[in-house]
């Protein structure tokens, strides 16, 4: 498999500016800025493609700790298909399941 390395653009250095109003500095500061955000334009155009994600599908008593909230999976013998429902098993539902830091919820 490919890898795509992100590459990280450079906080530009802005240019101090003068005390008074000067054409040649702000199309300067323009330009920097313009450079800036064209490179992460690039760099976030680089984040979208098309791939499969592959999960392991668990029985809910198998489920690791849901402490860290964010956590996603699914499992194969939910009781529930309802958005959000703290999930328990026994059932015969393939659904997604979340973390939010206590239970495991539908979704």
């Amino acid at each position: 498999m490919a890898t795509n390395p992100i590459i990280n653009p450079a906080v530009p250095n802005l240019p101090i500016g003068p005390e008074e109003y000067e054409r040649r500095f702000q199309d300067q500061f323009a330009n920097i800025l313009r450079l800036y955000f064209n490179q992460l334009n690039g760099t976030l155009n680089s984040l979208t493609t098309s791939f499969t994600l592959s999960t392991t599908v668990y029985k809910v008593a198998d489920l690791p700790s849901a402490t860290t909230a964010g956590q996603r999976t699914f499992v194969s013998d939910s009781n529930t298909t309802t958005f959000n429902a703290t999930v328990v098993g026994s059932g015969s539902n393939t659904v997604p399941v979340f973390s939010n830091g206590t239970n495991w919820k539908v979704g």
